[in-house]
């Protein structure tokens, strides 16, 4: 098992390498590698994030090609729409959406094992540097997991009294007690943090592990791994 801060390289240099790519195939290949280790989540926990990354590159791959004036061999030819012109679609731009949707996909399945795997705790504990920064992405990337727990508490308080929390309506309802938690969480945590002296001078730190070798590995593969993406993929 490598440290926090390695993992998060390989990601970034996985975001990296979709986003300096050139091919197709490259870019589906690292989004398969990247599902794989999504799936080594819970499944209870993974799927709002998979779901959401399936639902925004599949938009993409959609919406673009009729945003989009590329190519000459048409695969389709729609009506003339005022103010957009003649809809159509070409061999091109279908090639196009599909590259920019695995793109997509790449840094949310990215972001996805960032939130779903890693222990934010020590990623921020090893933060020597930009640690207000650190402190801030940990936080929010909790925001979904925790809004995920309150709403199940919710639900199930709700069923103890024999209101069934089933259809639109009756989630949407859930939105009020979810944001005024939220906000009663960020007072404690604001408090919680100004008792610890949080951002004081002469702060205290647990000394961290020291690398291993999987980690010097890890953090070798995610330099090449970006020099493969500006090279060769």
């Amino acid at each position: 098992m490598i440290r926090p801060a390695a993992a998060l390289a390989l990601l970034a240099a996985a975001v990296g390498a979709a986003l300096l790519a050139h091919h197709t195939v490259s870019v589906a290949a690292l989004v398969l590698v990247l599902l794989a280790v999504c799936l080594r989540a819970p499944r209870g926990r993974r799927w709002p994030y998979l779901v959401g990354t399936g639902i925004s590159a599949t938009a993409l791959f959609v919406v673009t090609p009729f945003v989009e004036t590329l190519g000459s061999h048409p695969v389709w030819t729609g009506p003339i729409v005022p103010v957009l012109g003649q809809l159509d679609v070409t061999h091109e731009e279908v090639a196009s959406a599909l590259f920019q949707a695995c793109r997509l996909a790449a840094v949310g399945l990215a972001f996805a094992a960032y939130a779903l795997l890693l222990d934010h705790d020590r990623l921020l504990a090893a933060a020597g540097f930009a640690r207000r920064s650190v402190l801030a992405v940990a936080l929010a990337t909790r925001l979904v997991p925790t809004l995920e727990r309150d709403a199940g508490g919710l639900v199930d308080s709700l069923r103890g009294r024999g209101i069934a929390v089933e259809g639109v309506r009756r989630r949407a309802g859930l939105v009020s007690p979810l944001l005024a938690g939220s906000l009663e969480r960020g007072l404690n945590l604001a408090e919680a943090m100004e008792a610890r002296g949080y951002g004081r001078p002469g702060r205290t730190r647990i000394p961290p592990p020291p690398w291993h070798a999987a980690d010097r590995v890890a953090v070798g593969c995610a330099a090449a791994l970006v020099t493969i993406g500006v090279l060769w993929l």
